[in-house]
């Protein structure tokens, strides 16, 4: 039963509990996330309060943050090393669709999601799509990967026909939880409440990438009965 009140924080409705954080920027010093180990170490202590069961690490890696699938294993060795508590760390990466990931496609040197390592997560720009985006999809499916894309919600030109169009594609859909919480802007808080009704996602992250942002996600910002209910 959920409680009484007309809105719930993310950390108090009870949906991170023995959750799976599909996309964070929790390694630490890699990109535009997290850039300490102290910082990682805080956060990883606060989803601990929430009964987070695992941590999939996501780095970019993109033309303007080229990280080597070599020095991101190293740092997340040194992660691992250094957390001592009970959340299971995994690493991936979240691939912008550019000529650097047709490299490293073509190249194989990939970091795959899930413990199959049949995904891979991958983003676009938010304003506008890669030129030929559908036939990139295709050649990561030749590849043998599932396309899992990264909040799909918060790209300014998806509309629902684009969503169908990736669904009949058979690409997976990564929610961004705060994305229901407005911290995107209403046009996201839409699309995401949209595709959380037609059973879009597959995948849920937080895209965590300070501490800041991640305490002023789940414990200030509130989200409505409804649709926690499609979660």
């Amino acid at each position: 039963m959920w409680p009484f009140s007309k809105k719930y924080s993310i950390a108090s409705s009870g949906i991170l509990e023995r959750f799976t954080d599909w996309h964070c920027h929790l390694l630490p010093g890699v990109d535009d996330g997290v850039q300490t180990m102290e910082e990682a170490l805080q956060i990883l202590a606060s989803y601990e309060q929430f009964r987070v069961k695992e941590v999939w690490l996501t780095p970019h890696i993109m033309e303007d943050i080229p990280n080597s699938t070599a020095m991101l294993r190293t740092r997340y060795a040194e992660l691992k090393s250094a957390y001592k508590g009970p959340i299971f760390l995994r690493l991936a990466s979240e691939n912008m669709l550019d000529s650097l990931f047709e490299q490293r496609l073509a190249q194989g040197d990939l970091l795959p999601l899930g413990k199959d390592g049949k995904h891979l997560l991958v983003e676009t720009s938010y304003f506008s799509p890669p030129y030929g985006l559908q036939n990139i999809l295709f050649r990561i499916k030749s590849k043998g990967y599932v396309p899992v894309l990264a909040h799909p919600e918060r790209y300014v030109y998806m509309e629902p026909k684009d969503y169908e169009q990736l669904k009949r594609l058979n690409v997976a859909f990564q929610l961004n939880l705060p994305s229901l919480v407005g911290a995107y802007g209403a046009d996201a808080k839409r699309k995401a409440k949209w595709l959380l009704k037609n059973m879009y996602y597959q995948f849920k992250g937080t895209d965590t990438h300070s501490l800041s942002s991640w305490e002023a996600v789940a414990q200030k910002k509130q989200i409505p009965k409804d649709v926690l209910q499609l979660l």
